[in-house]
């Protein structure tokens, strides 16, 4: 009897490996790649290519070991073959959710990967709770972003978050794969020390490093990319952020209040021609604009202002670069043809960025549709790839990027969903603790209850 009771223990123990070991394997299922450029596709067929097209540089490309984006599909800078990125990382959650929704590949196998990730992330360096900027994705030891920057980076990891706690609000399955996801999530979201992030002060320092402690000495000042970690930072369950913090560091700099006009248009915030579009799209993957606003803006108005006076720069093409127009227009940090640079109205290297375009379909479908017929129907033999678009390109310079990068590709997925369906946006604005932490800074938006 205790041996058949032990043959059948054995024969249940090889049929839950198969079952893991089937698991594992549908995970690593590549997605092929459609190369060939197709003319007659609708709009709604050609957004789900570059969806689908784009996700494959966070599923197929993404670090073996850990599951993490890597920060760029060539080597380059001597970054090695190891480097991933945690900021990355959050957008390439959030293109996973988008992912299983669209079938791409199924809701196990979406899970499965995030749950990879979280377990990767869940060994890996951290610093006051917070992450660096890159890891290796083998080991999960820091890698230095420059050489005092070895430590925490808060606004990397924001993003990071911003993916992760969209993630806790979409794997809300009662199963082992999904529970484990929720909890690690929890566990070190809790975990992060905002308020030890202000040194004492009324602003957030962006940096900390063990070796080098405060000496970045980068206070986060301004309108910029990071509106989302001053939001994370008052949502936190145990350190958060006193409502000053947001009121007398962020909003208090000279490159806040605009209220300008740039190609007659209305700039609320920000630096004097909106600076690089990323702006308006890294903290709003999952920060929802439509009706949020504070004492300072209208968040809605601000990011499609941004957006419009950037491509009204473009078509007016001061500088009369080659290929600038209504239907090639997007400026915004990444690759050129000199190195990498933050590309925008007051730095314009003649680089225009598919991801400055594509990024902005929530605020600009028309003239994002126009943007991406262009890059795909007309350009697309030099732009078109396995991992989606190229990061950047420039007539006048008769140059492609032989590039891509994680929070170029991003982006891309995770904005042109927020247009079609809103689905990021409506998982991360229901976290109670967002809700609690926009009421908190004096934000109000239809999204909090």
């Amino acid at each position: 009897m205790k041996r058949n009771l032990r043959h059948t223990f054995l024969l249940l123990c090889l049929i839950c490996s198969a079952h893991q070991l089937n698991a594992q394997q549908k995970n690593t299922e590549s997605i092929k790649a459609d190369l060939k450029i197709k003319k007659n596709l609708t709009d709604d067929q050609l957004l789900d290519l570059v969806q689908k097209q784009t996700f494959r540089y966070f599923w197929d490309f993404a670090h073996p070991v850990s599951g993490m984006a890597r920060e760029r599909s060539n080597i380059a800078f001597e970054y090695g073959n190891e480097v991933v990125t945690t900021g990355g990382t959050g957008f390439g959650v959030m293109a996973t959710i988008v992912a299983s929704e669209r079938k791409f590949i199924s809701r196990e196998q979406a899970a499965l990967r995030t749950k990879k990730i979280v377990d990767f992330l869940w060994k890996a360096d951290m610093f006051h709770g917070a992450f660096p900027h890159w890891l290796n994705g083998e080991t999960g030891k820091v890698i230095r972003f420059s050489p005092k920057d070895d430590g925490a980076d808060i606004v990397e990891t924001s993003l990071l978050f911003q993916g992760l706690l969209t993630a806790a609000q979409y794997y809300t399955a009662d199963n082992a794969t999904e529970r484990d996801i929720r909890n690690k999530i929890q566990w070190m979201w809790e975990g992060i020390e905002w308020n030890w992030f202000t040194q004492g002060q009324k602003v957030l320092y962006w940096h900390w490093s063990p070796n080098n402690g405060w000496s970045m000495d980068h206070q986060i000042r301004g309108y910029n990319e990071c509106l989302i970690t001053y939001v994370l930072a008052a949502s936190s369950p145990k350190f958060s952020i006193d409502p000053r913090v947001y009121h007398e560091g962020w909003a208090m700099s000279n490159t806040f209040l605009n209220g300008k006009k740039f190609n007659d248009i209305t700039l609320p915030l920000g630096f004097d021609g909106g600076g690089p579009l990323f702006f308006s799209q890294y903290s709003y993957l999952g920060l929802d604009p439509r009706g949020l606003k504070d004492r300072y803006a209208d968040y809605w108005e601000q990011n499609k202002n941004h957006t419009l006076i950037n491509r009204a720069h473009c078509i007016e093409n001061p500088k009369n670069y080659k290929g600038y127009g209504a239907n090639s227009w997007g400026l915004t940090a990444s690759d050129s043809w000199q190195g990498y640079a933050a590309h925008s109205p007051t730095e314009d290297l003649g680089v225009i960025t598919p991801t400055a375009a594509l990024s902005a379909f929530p605020y600009t479908p028309e003239y994002s549709m126009q943007a991406l017929r262009h890059f795909y129907e007309d350009k697309g033999d030099q732009l078109w790839t396995e991992y989606g678009f190229a990061d950047a390109f420039s007539e006048q310079h008769n140059w492609v990027a032989k590039s891509h990068l994680a929070i170029d590709q991003g982006p891309i997925i995770v904005m042109i969903e927020n247009h079609r369906t809103g689905l990021l946006w409506k998982l991360f604005m229901s976290s109670p603790a967002v809700q609690n932490g926009l009421t908190k800074l004096g934000f109000s938006s239809p999204a909090i209850k």
